[in-house]
């Protein structure tokens, strides 16, 4: 598998351990805990989008 090289902050790297209990170089090299992480990823954006959608909503009430 391909190393992604990403370059990183310890603020990044203490919020990427926070959120999703694992380092930047292993979501570097771990397909699973990258997948993992990329899935939790997407369902907080869609969840934000609902957030807003119905805030949208009520504001145009």
């Amino acid at each position: 598998m391909h190393k992604l090289e990403l370059s990183y902050t310890p603020e990044m790297e203490k919020a990427m351990h926070q959120s999703h209990g694992c380092c930047y170089a292993r979501y570097e090299t771990d397909m699973n805990k990258r997948l993992e992480v990329e899935q939790a990823r997407e369902v907080d954006h869609q969840k934000g989008l609902e957030i807003k959608a119905e805030l949208d909503r009520q504001a145009h009430r």
